[in-house]
């Protein structure tokens, strides 16, 4: 049986977050950083990153430095470990579930090391924490703040009567402290302005941003057609600028929706680094999105956001954000999670360009309004 976090943890100098794989996930994991943070005020936090999650802290005040794990084999881990160890870290907090970020931080000699009891890790755990019941019924964003609240647990016996008057300890956090949030500096976005206008997109129109891919499923992706056609509905009723976003891998979706559409509009797939990524969302008026990392990071920058659903549960994983909206028409077999639908994709197709392209047109009027354009 897996324990409960109880043991006591000294307030550590140098603490290690090892972040989540993929960009979604380390946007939701954000208001857990965020409370480790007010838990931690004096410690030097480092976080752990792959090459294309980094980026997400360009602007963030909440950690100290991050630590880019570019695994290409099991050398690179060995290596990386040996890189922590030489860092002396007191505590790690493995937001990531995987084995491998319990053994390289195992490896590393970090003295206390929690994170959920998952993928047989519990003995390079001491704190493993138990997966908790309402794991598929809560938002992902409670998941990580579950954990925040365990080393908070920990760490009680250590904390004085103003600490606790803070609330420190409590469950989860709820309100503005459990939604996500990215920062753009006036520079960025002045460099993402700059960018826009080098491409030739008519930067005094407003901003329409569309994210048609998705790279870890198949399933997620509203089709191409649909696509096209309600970007050519945007560029000629309503007179906004469209571009494109997405992953490398996502190159040939983009191509498609391009050959599919009777006007011209700017693709930044597979050209963006992803701090240059999120500047861009910044200065939007809207972005439509599958499900995918971007929704994630419209809705952390309060850009009006428009998410397709189809295979996927937006109870547990839409943008949480007040600016973000969803749109979804889930037939009988949904959601069913699968990467690839093994009969006709009815989830998407069912969604009309008609019914997306009015949500947006609202979206869009509401923000303009309230920008007084």
């Amino acid at each position: 049986m897996v324990r409960t976090v109880s043991e006591n943890i000294e307030h550590p100098e140098r603490v290690l977050i090892y972040g989540t794989s993929w960009v979604g996930d380390t946007v939701m994991s954000l208001p857990a950083i965020e409370r480790l943070r007010r838990l931690f005020p004096a410690s030097h936090i480092a976080y752990v990153a792959r090459p294309w999650t980094a980026g997400l802290f360009a602007d963030g005040d909440a950690i100290n430095e991050v630590l880019v794990h570019r695994r290409r084999s099991l050398l690179d881990s060995l290596r990386f470990a040996r890189r922590l160890r030489a860092r002396r870290f007191d505590l790690a907090v493995l937001l990531q579930n995987a084995f491998e970020a319990a053994a390289i931080t195992a490896l590393a000699r970090i003295a206390r090391r929690i994170g959920y009891a998952t993928d047989g890790r519990t003995p390079l755990l001491t704190h493993p924490v138990a997966v908790p019941p309402w794991r598929r019924e809560r938002h992902e964003v409670f998941y990580y703040l579950h954990l925040a609240a365990e080393v908070e647990r920990a760490c009680a016996r250590n904390m004085g009567p103003a600490e606790t008057a803070l609330g420190m300890g409590r469950e989860d956090d709820s309100g503005d402290n459990a939604l996500p949030r990215l920062r753009v500096s006036p520079e960025r976005r002045a460099r993402a302005h700059e960018l826009l206008r080098a491409h030739g997109v008519a930067v005094e129109r407003p901003l329409v941003v569309l994210c048609p891919g998705s790279t870890n499923s198949e399933a997620k992706r509203w089709p191409a057609a649909s696509f096209a056609a309600l970007a050519d509905r945007l560029i000629e009723e309503l007179g906004v600028a469209v571009v494109f976003i997405g992953a490398a891998s996502e190159i040939e979706v983009a191509r498609e929706i391009a050959h599919r559409m009777r006007c011209k509009a700017n693709s930044f797939v597979g050209a963006l680094a992803i701090e240059q990524t999120v500047a861009l969302l910044s200065t939007a008026a809207l972005l439509i999105s599958n499900d995918t990392g971007p929704a994630h990071i419209g809705g952390a920058l309060r850009t009006p956001t428009l998410v397709i659903f189809g295979p996927t549960d937006p109870k547990l994983t839409r943008p949480l954000s007040p600016t973000a909206e969803i749109i979804v028409d889930p037939p009988a077999c949904a959601p069913c999670h699968l990467r690839r639908c093994p009969i006709d994709h009815r989830c998407m197709t069912r969604i009309a360009v008609e019914a997306v392209f009015r949500r947006a047109a609202r979206q869009l009027e509401r923000h303009l309004s309230v920008r007084g354009t």
